[in-house]
């Protein structure tokens, strides 16, 4: 989960990067500052914007190709 791993590092809550990713392999699960939740999975392409968390659903390796736009 980003909040635990990443997060006191980076010292904020939630992820402030925009991200367009593909998920090659795995289920990956995020949540936005609204609260709106949508679960990835290979194959799929999407956009996620800045302030959000993101955690592994399940125990299959998540893989992505991620393009960050900023941080």
């Amino acid at each position: 989960r980003w909040s635990e791993h990443i997060g006191p590092a980076a010292g904020t809550d939630l992820c402030m990067a925009t991200h367009s990713l593909t998920l090659l392999s795995g289920t990956l699960r995020f949540r936005t500052s609204d609260g709106s939740e949508s679960e990835l999975r290979a194959g799929q392409v999407a956009f996620v914007p800045p302030g959000h968390d993101a955690w592994v659903v399940g125990d299959e390796t998540v893989v992505v190709v991620d393009r960050t736009m900023d941080a």
